[in-house]
C-alpha cells in the first residue's frame, strides 16, 4: 500500500482546537509482520483522542500520529487468524481517523454476528477499557456494586452493561436528570444526578460501593473513598476534575481500600493481545447474547471530524463514530 494515498484526518499545526482537525492525503501504510491491513468503515471517537489534539497526550512510540484508537472495517491484507475480506473492529496505538490502518493482528476483534460497522467501531476501546479496569484491576464480582461516574460517556454506558451482564447491582452518576434517566435505561440499578444529589450520600445509603470507576478525581476523590465499603477498590481512568488529590493513609488502612488506575494506549503489544483475547472469551458471549450493546449517540462523515470533536465534547450518550 505504501505507494498509495489515502485521505486521513490530521491536526493542523500539530495541537490545536477542534477546528485544527483537517482532511489531508498522506501514504496509506505499509504492515509489518505480523501486522493487518484494515479497510477502515468506521472509526470510534475517544476523550484520549480531544487529549491528543490539544498536545497532552502523544501516541506511543511506532504509532501514527494521527489520531484514532480503534477502528472497524475489512481485512484488505491478512495475517494471524485473518484473511482478506474478513471482517473485524481493532484497537489501535493511533491512525484510525483513515481510510486504512495496519494493526497487530492481535489486537483486531471479530465484529458480533448482527452488528454493522458502526456499531463495532465503538466496542474495543471502551470494552477492552472497561474490562481491564473493572474487572482485572477492580476484581468486580457477581453479588457486588459497582459505582460509575460520568454513566453516559462511551465507558460508562459500556460499563453499566458489562457489570449488569457479570450480576454486579450498578449505582450510575452522571450530570443532569436526563442523563441519570438514560442510565437507568441502560440498566443501572440506582442513578444519582451529580448535579442536585450527593452520590457519595446516596451510595451509603444504598449500601455503599465495592468498585468505584472514576473518570474525574479531583473533590471526587474524598468522596469515593468514603462512598467505597471495607476492602473497596477505586479505579481511575482519567482526572477531569483535577490530577493530585490528597491520601488519607489511616482511612485506606482501616477500610482496606484498593486505591488504583491505569491507561490502555501505552501498555505492551502482548499485554493489549491477552486483554483482546481475554475480551473475547469473556465479553463476546455477551454482547452475542444483546447483555451488552454499543450506543452510538451520533455518526459523522470522516471529513467532518471537527465538527465531531466539537460534539464530543458537549452532551452525548454513549459513542461518536467516524464514518469512512
Amino acid at each position: 500500500m505504501s505507494d498509495q494515498e489515502m485521505t486521513a484526518i490530521a491536526v493542523e499545526g500539530g495541537k490545536g482546537p477542534a477546528e485544527a482537525l483537517k482532511p489531508a492525503r498522506i501514504p496509506a501504510p505499509t504492515p509489518a509482520e505480523g501486522e493487518i491491513l484494515i479497510a477502515v468503515t468506521a472509526a470510534g471517537l475517544n476523550r484520549a483522542d480531544i487529549a491528543q489534539r490539544q498536545g497532552f497526550y502523544p501516541p506511543p512510540p511506532g504509532a501514527p500520529s494521527t489520531l484514532g484508537m480503534e477502528v472497524a472495517g475489512t481485512v484488505a491484507k491478512g495475517a494471524g487468524r485473518w484473511r482478506e475480506g474478513d471482517q473485524v473492529c481493532a484497537l489501535l496505538g493511533g491512525g484510525g481517523y483513515a481510510e486504512f490502518v495496519a494493526c497487530d493482528a492481535r489486537h483486531a476483534l471479530p465484529i458480533p454476528a448482527g452488528y454493522d460497522f458502526v456499531q463495532a467501531a465503538g466496542l474495543p476501546e471502551a470494552v477492552i477499557t472497561v474490562y481491564a479496569n473493572v474487572f482485572e484491576h477492580g476484581a468486580l464480582k457477581a453479588g457486588e456494586t459497582l459505582m460509575v461516574h460520568g454513566a453516559t460517556s462511551g465507558i460508562g454506558v459500556t460499563a453499566i452493561q458489562m457489570a449488569k451482564a457479570a450480576g454486579a447491582r450498578v449505582i450510575a452518576t452522571a450530570r443532569g436528570r436526563d442523563k441519570a434517566a438514560e442510565a437507568g435505561r441502560l440498566g443501572a440499578d440506582i442513578v444519582v444526578d451529580a448535579s442536585a444529589e450527593d452520590f457519595e450520600a446516596v451510595a451509603k445509603a444504598h449500601g455503599g460501593a465495592d468498585v468505584i470507576l472514576d473518570m474525574v478525581a479531583g473533590a471526587y476523590f474524598a468522596k469515593n473513598l468514603d462512598a467505597l465499603n471495607t476492602g473497596g477498590r477505586l479505579v481511575h481512568i482519567a482526572a477531569l476534575g483535577g490530577g493530585t488529590v490528597e491520601l488519607p493513609i489511616f482511612k485506606i488502612m482501616l477500610k482496606r481500600v484498593v486505591v488504583t488506575g491505569s491507561t490502555l494506549r501505552g501498555r505492551s503489544a502482548d499485554e493489549k493481545a491477552r486483554l483482546a483475547a481475554e475480551v473475547e472469551r469473556v465479553v463476546w458471549p455477551w454482547i452475542a447474547s444483546g447483555k451488552v450493546k454499543p450506543v452510538i449517540d451520533k455518526v459523522f462523515p470522516l471529513t467532518e471530524a471537527a465538527a465531531a470533536h466539537a460534539y464530543l465534547d458537549g452532551d452525548h450518550v454513549g459513542k461518536v463514530v467516524l464514518a469512512v
